[in-house]
């Protein structure tokens, strides 16, 4: 098998990262502030403390939004676009769009929508400040567990595979993950900080938008970067033929 042209990838990758960080801003501009901004006045509410507000809040919502999801997203696109090159020869008869369309649902499902299940966003407001350090730790080791399971179950499925066929492998390894997964959310701790009078309306909406921001980025990414992949890759490329294959 021919090695993949990673350079040509990566550069499209960081394109096609960056005009997904372009969409994902504006769901999060869009569906996310809002409920930010509900979550501010709550909080505005409910304390008679008020600091010097270093950075206004038009800032906050417009500029270093913008600012974290871009370079977020662009960062993403070369990460993907690195594992793309990976995966090209090892999945099957895929082509370029499917494989990145893939690749983008294995992402969201690890990064963000096996965490989220656990350890779902908060807006501004909800979650005491002496835990931050606390949560974030359990966020990010509940996202490199999601990581390590799901890259688990991928060998898993594949070692099975010859003994016991696609179907049998596949509903196996998918067994092993699911309980595996439901441990982990048993054991890990539960964080429940949210006031009993804040606005579940508020906390509903704001916990669908953090998780539109991600599906749009890796949707739009899957959409994009395929595109751009198929044009780097001939349809007969060697890089897209099965692993293990000769010249």
């Amino acid at each position: 098998m021919h090695p993949a042209p990673v350079r040509p990838l990566l550069v499209r990758g960081l394109l096609a990262g960056l005009a997904a960080g372009l969409l994902a801003f504006a769901v999060a501009y869009l569906l996310g502030e809002p409920q930010v901004d509900a979550a501010v006045s709550f909080e505005d509410a409910h304390t008679h403390e008020h600091g010097a507000e270093l950075v206004s809040r038009s800032l906050q919502s417009t500029a270093g939004l913008a600012t974290g999801v871009l370079v977020e997203s662009l960062a993403l696109g070369g990460l993907a676009a690195l594992a793309y090159c990976a995966l090209l020869g090892r999945t099957g008869h895929l082509g370029p769009r499917p494989t990145a369309l893939l690749l983008s649902a294995a992402a969201f499902l690890t990064l963000h929508l096996l965490p989220f299940l656990k350890y779902p966003a908060n807006p501004p407001s909800v979650g005491e400040p002496d835990t931050i350090g606390r949560r974030t730790a359990l966020y990010f080791l509940m996202i490199a567990l999601s990581v390590l399971l799901c890259s688990g179950a991928l060998l898993l499925g594949r070692r099975l595979t010859p003994r016991l066929g696609p179907w049998h492998a596949t509903v196996a390894a998918a067994t092993v993950l699911i309980t595996a997964l439901a441990l982990a959310y048993a054991f890990l701790p539960a964080v429940d900080e949210v006031p009993e009078d804040f606005p579940a309306t508020t906390l509903w909406h704001f916990r669908l938008a953090s998780l539109a921001v991600p599906c749009a980025l890796w949707a739009s990414f899957g959409v994009f970067f395929g595109t751009a992949a198929e044009r780097v890759l001939s349809p007969g490329a060697p890089g897209l033929r099965p692993a293990g294959t000769g010249d």
